[in-house]
């Protein structure tokens, strides 16, 4: 038992309550018999008398073994804590010792510096004496008779010492007078040169087998020299040399340049100096002959200013890449060498630039139009001609002859969205060239020129030409034998796709030169104006459109419609629109469906609403000159009908019109006891008295009934 309860209150974590439940329940559960279930409390307060016992045993049995634990830990303790002090004494012995032996270096190393500064001080002059006793008879040499049997000098293995000799005496030479050494003079200045040759020869040497080291050491030699540029200048000639035979120049001058960095850095002490020469000779040199013989070819204007688009990107993108380089403390040292090599090139750009656009523009244009046999004219448009032309209807209609002599060219649009794409793809170029090739402060000004050709070359050749010839070409509605076929639909769709191109490129393009600067303004006006004048014709072409729809369809009518068709003498008839009304209501479908296929936006509700509401005007003033008995107004409702049903794609004011036109028709049907009635409903409520008594008055049996009929 005693093991039972240790290893229930070892359990994490323990709870009392849960344990002395346990225990009740497990001594319930022995004492129990089989078939009882009465419960015993003796029992039960006995086996928790017998657990307080139990638990009591055990605790003084733990507390005596915790107490043995601790007389142990106190032991090694005690141990331990000796231990420590005698390590402790250790240290403290051996700090002391390190101390002494810092002490004891110390005094040593201030002697050791001591005997090293005496012994400078006497090796110093000692050395600089040898030296110069070495210079004085070497300038002894040159003094008497020359340097034929020197050792030093003669010695191609102790070149470097040869040439530090002779760059030291040339140097004490020039402070000689000239009156006694001139001989000298001139025999250490020609040895000087000698020697300076003969340094830059084996550094070609070297570079050739491309023995780094050597050049090195030749370089720190020459350093002292006055012709150490020359071996700067040998050795970029030497690693340049050939990269114009390069088809792709640019793509090898990068790797070259990164190439000979590595080695300038290896070779040259003065590694920033020597790679800025690198690159400058690079530029202009044989950058500068290349561009030259590039631009320098036979090239008409375009192929010239591609190839300098062409060869100005290259280069800039190639001082990008040199960027990484360290080449001094300029900047704009590579930008400076770009800009000198293609300044005599841009002066002159602009120039070129319009000269092309506007060649190439006038060429499209005629090659345009001579595809379709058309020679280019000069058109009169304004007030004059407008009243001419209104003159000319109003003459032909009444004569019943043509005299206007409108010519629609066989329903040529004389526009073209290939042509535009060309001229816009042309002005892209020019504007990317531009935004490249022209100064900064020019190139909002450039932007605005470019733009002027644009407007010029596309709208006011193209676009505003081809407008003033539709406008020419709407036909006059002159009679009712043909219906006017109009072109002019077409014409406003095209003109609407190149105005949206060119709204396209003016966002894309333009905007990013001109923003932020005066020209902003005025660019955004040129545009305005010259697409306000497109729009101003495209309105006037649609009216006369409409205009010329909505007469034919009123003089076709006239002319056609019966007045048996609404006042037959017969009740036998079939109950179907007239004719006159079926051929009005196929054309004026047809100019639905043109309108809807080339007007966009907008535009197509506002111009349908506006041809809807045009014939309705015409026909309820048609329907005014006839009189009508019952049959006839069964067939006027059955061409309401048929105009409903045609005008239902002209938005919701028409419909209402038709539909209260076709509710006055129902005036016309009722029998007279009726009218009141009718007149109340929703759809004439709102109508002027007058308007329901002109329908009222149209009826057959109005003069014979008019007194009743008034009454109601």
């Amino acid at each position: 038992m005693m093991q039972q309860y240790i290893k229930e209150l070892e359990q994490e974590p323990f709870d009392a309550e849960e344990f002395v439940e346990r225990l009740a329940w497990r001594t319930i559960a022995e004492t129990k018999k089989e078939g009882e279930e009465d419960f015993n409390p003796s029992l039960l307060h006995e086996s928790f008398v017998q657990a307080i016992k139990d638990l009591t045993l055990l605790q003084e049995r733990q507390q005596k073994k915790c107490e043995r634990l601790e007389t142990v830990v106190r032991q090694d303790e005690m141990i331990f804590f000796q231990e420590i002090q005698a390590l402790q004494e250790k240290n403290k012995g051996a700090v002391h010792t390190f101390q002494e032996l810092d002490g004891k270096i110390n005094n040593v190393a201030t002697k050791v510096l001591h005997l090293g500064d005496q012994l400078d001080s006497v090796n110093g002059p000692r050395s600089r004496v040898v030296e110069a006793q070495k210079l004085m008879a070497h300038l002894d040499e040159f003094l008497n008779h020359g340097t034929d049997d020197s050792p030093l000098f003669n010695d191609p293995f102790k070149i470097d010492e040869a040439a530090d000799v002779i760059q030291k005496l040339h140097l004490i030479a020039q402070d000689l007078p000239i009156s006694k050494f001139e001989e000298a003079k001139k025999k250490i200045e020609r040895k000087y040169d000698e020697l300076e040759r003969a340094l830059i020869e084996e550094f070609c040497i070297a570079q050739k087998n491309q023995d780094y080291n050597r050049m090195k050491e030749i370089s720190n030699v020459l350093q002292q020299f006055k012709g150490f540029s020359q071996c700067v200048d040998a050795y970029i000639e030497q690693s340049q040399s050939g990269c114009l035979l390069n088809k792709d120049v640019f793509s090898f001058l990068l790797p070259l340049c990164k190439e000979n960095y590595e080695i300038i850095k290896t070779v040259f002490s003065n590694t920033e100096q020597v790679m800025a020469k690198f690159v400058l000779n690079i530029y202009h040199l044989k950058l500068q002959e290349y561009i030259s013989e590039k631009l320098s070819h036979n090239l008409d204007t375009l192929n010239y200013l591609r190839t300098l688009y062409d060869l100005y990107s290259k280069t800039n993108q190639l001082s990008n890449d040199l960027s990484i380089f360290n080449m001094g403390n300029d900047k704009n040292y590579l930008n400076k060498l770009t800009n000198k090599i293609f300044q005599k090139y841009m002066d002159n750009y602009l120039i070129l630039e319009l000269k092309c656009l506007r060649e190439r523009s006038l060429t499209n244009l005629q090659k345009y139009y001579e595809s379709k046999n058309h020679q280019k004219k000069q058109i009169q448009s304004g007030g004059f001609q407008d009243l001419r032309r209104d003159l000319q209807a109003v003459i032909g209609t009444r004569a019943n002859i043509n005299i206007a002599q409108i010519e629609n060219y066989g329903g040529e649009t004389f526009l073209s969205e290939e042509l535009a794409i060309t001229i816009l793809q042309d002005t892209k170029h020019a504007f990317q060239r531009c935004n490249l090739l022209s100064r900064p402060e020019d190139r909002a000004s450039n932007a605005t020129q470019i733009l002027d050709c644009l407007l010029v070359a596309l709208i006011t050749e193209h676009v505003d030409y081809a407008l003033e010839l539709g406008l020419q070409a709407i036909p006059v509605a002159e009679g009712p034998r043909i219906p006017p076929i109009i072109h002019f639909f077409s014409v406003v769709h095209q003109s609407n796709i190149i105005t949206h191109l060119l709204e396209k490129q003016f966002i894309d393009l333009v905007i990013p030169l001109v923003s932020n600067t005066p020209k902003y303004t005025d660019c955004l006006h040129k545009k305005k104006f010259v697409l306000d004048d497109v729009e101003r014709k495209i309105n006037t072409g649609l009216d006369r459109a409409l205009t010329a729809i909505v007469t034919w369809a009123k003089l076709y009518l006239q002319a056609e419609q019966k007045k048996s068709d609404f006042k037959p003498d017969t009740d036998d008839f079939d109950t179907v629109a007239s004719p006159a009304c079926k051929t009005v209501g196929q054309y004026i479908k047809s100019i639905i469906n043109q309108i809807q296929a080339n007007i966009d936006g907008n535009n197509v509700s506002a111009l349908l609403q506006d041809l809807g509401i045009r014939l309705h005007r015409v026909i309820y003033d048609h329907m005014l000159q006839f009189q009508y008995n019952t049959a006839g107004a069964m067939v006027a409702i059955c061409d309401l009908n048929e105009y409903r049903s045609i005008t239902k794609a002209l938005g919701p004011l028409v419909s209402k019109l038709f539909d209260t036109l076709n509710a006055l028709c129902n005036l016309l049907l009722v029998k007279p006891e009726n009218l009141q009635q009718v007149c109340s409903e929703d759809s004439l409520v709102d109508l002027d008295r007058s308007v329901l008594n002109n329908f009222i008055q149209l009826r057959s049996d109005f003069k014979n009934q008019k007194q009743s009929i008034l009454k109601v």
